[in-house]
């Protein structure tokens, strides 16, 4: 069951519609009285699904303070599988270098960009991003390195009296132990949206389908979602 909303102040919670945000946003919940949430758009493949999966988590909890965000020029840099249509998603199971065609280049720093900008006009305390170290696929901008290095910019970047913690409540967590987070907060993870390539049938084999799927088997329970294929 949800523990109800926290007392802390005004948090800003970049919300893609994917599972991991959903439950950052669960968490946020439990720590502020008031989350503004933070959609960015920059051309990838189920654009339109994720901004669904956006508004229906945030009418679920009654968000009102939303913004919707476009970055085209991700879009038109291309270099990631994600944007650039000529560029196949892989399956899973087909294996991958190190840092994989499926990484956005600097995502996560524009992201965080937009939402610390948002976060000292509204007076917002904290910016919230569900990234996740361990099951990221290695994608660079993951990892605690780089929200340590990031924080200092805000630090230095910011009016003398803003005060802006970036927090990723979910960086060390596998994805077994984030979907029984979820449950256990009563996030709604069927209104989530993980699939690289597909938006009406999620696909059951690219990385984001498989570790979601690994995740929720992890945890003794059934994605809610539509799949395609099954993940065997």
């Amino acid at each position: 069951m949800s523990k109800g909303r926290g007392s802390g102040a005004l948090a800003v919670v970049c919300l893609s519609g994917g599972l991991d945000s959903c439950v950052t946003l669960a968490e946020a919940l439990t720590r502020h009285r008031e989350v503004a949430a933070l959609h960015l758009s920059y051309g990838q493949r189920t654009e339109e699904r994720e901004r669904r999966a956006f508004e229906e988590i945030c009418d679920h909890y009654g968000i009102t303070r939303r913004l919707r965000a476009t970055q085209p020029a991700l879009g038109a840099i291309g270099g990631s599988a994600l944007t650039d249509p000529s560029l196949e998603v892989p399956d899973a199971s087909a294996g991958s270098s190190a840092i994989p065609v499926t990484y956005v280049p600097f995502r996560n720093a524009q992201i965080l960009a937009l939402g610390c900008a948002w976060a000292e006009a509204i007076g917002a305390e904290a910016v919230y991003l569900g990234a996740v170290e361990e099951d990221s696929s290695g994608y660079p901008d993951c990892r605690e390195d780089f929200f340590s290095a990031f924080q200092r910019v805000v630090d230095e970047g910011t009016r003398p009296e803003t005060r802006i913690e970036i927090r990723t409540p979910l960086l060390h967590r596998t994805k077994g132990e984030i979907v029984r987070r979820g449950l256990e907060l009563a996030a709604p993870l069927h209104l989530s949206w993980s699939c690289y390539s597909e938006s009406e049938e999620a696909c059951g084999v690219c990385e984001s389908c498989r570790l979601r799927l690994k995740g929720f088997a992890e945890a003794g329970a059934v994605d809610p979602i539509p799949y395609r294929k099954s993940s065997g």
